[in-house]
């Protein structure tokens, strides 16, 4: 039943349009996310993998068909009702990390929890929010750079950085675009096995977007987007894109993991 989904979207279709040009980027996409996986999107530049995650991720929504999250459609939802799922179900990294320059590396992890809070429960509500950053730059190995700002921190402590904050409010599914397409190829493996161990330690549900198929290969479930559209499983080389998980996963991306209730439920 589709309350036992998790995510899953159907004909998914975007069109950009600017004076009289369109450019479709979207063509009738469906996909589906298993709780508690760690699912790549690839493709070539123009296909449309990003323009996806944003769709999914409520960042922007598609001009024709659904998406639906824990049961519930989420892609007509107004604007206050989509930054609130943003902002507590919902985790972004992006490759550019967008860290706000004048404030420190833990400021910028503290700031969905501050959008989240009035003034006046700010007062009540700041030290624990600053306990719980501190705990996740410690977490992503910048317990020593928590008071430096971004432009005093390397390319991959930024993204370390971004990722603190795309955790802070403990989201159920974590959005991920080209991550490590900002950095060099060793520091780009340290934050894809930082990832790992947040999607098999602490269960956290990951839809990375990249252009790097090793990088690809190494987790659970591979999607290919080609000019708009999800390439089907029997057109894939079975030894790159063949669909099998490690233990835990099942194939069928319909099957969920066993619920862990130490994740915080949909709160719309």
């Amino acid at each position: 039943m589709d309350e036992n989904r998790f995510m899953f979207a159907s004909n998914l279709q975007k069109t950009y349009r600017k004076n009289a040009i369109s450019t479709p980027v979207l063509k009738g996409v469906d996909m589906e996310v298993a709780e508690g996986e760690f699912l790549s999107v690839v493709g070539a530049s123009g296909s449309g993998k990003s323009t996806l995650m944003h769709l999914l991720g409520s960042l922007d929504k598609p001009d024709v068909g659904e998406i639906h999250y824990r049961g519930r459609r989420i892609d007509n939802l107004s604007a206050e009702k989509r930054d609130y799922l943003r902002n507590h179900d919902f985790g972004f990294i992006f490759q550019f990390y967008h860290l706000l320059p004048e404030l420190s590396a833990l400021e910028n992890v503290m700031i969905p929890l501050m959008i989240r809070s009035s003034a006046f429960s700010w007062l009540g509500n700041g030290s624990k929010a600053r306990k719980r950053a501190v705990t996740l730059m410690e977490k992503v190995g910048l317990g020593h750079r928590m008071n430096h700002l971004p432009k005093e921190l390397s390319g991959g402590e930024m993204q370390r950085t971004a990722i603190a904050r795309a955790l802070i409010g403990n989201p159920a599914l974590l959005f991920a675009d080209e991550p490590t397409g900002n950095l060099d190829e060793d520091t780009g493996r340290e934050i894809v096995e930082l990832l790992r161990e947040l999607n098999e330690i602490d269960n956290v549900t990951i839809i990375m977007v990249t252009h790097n198929l090793e990088i690809a290969r190494g987790t659970h479930r591979i999607i290919k987007l080609v000019a708009g559209h999800v390439e089907a499983p029997a057109e894939q080389q079975p030894e790159i894109f063949g669909l099998v998980r490690p233990d835990g996963i099942e194939n069928n991306p319909g099957v969920q993991n066993p619920p862990d209730d130490t994740r915080r439920q949909a709160g719309l």
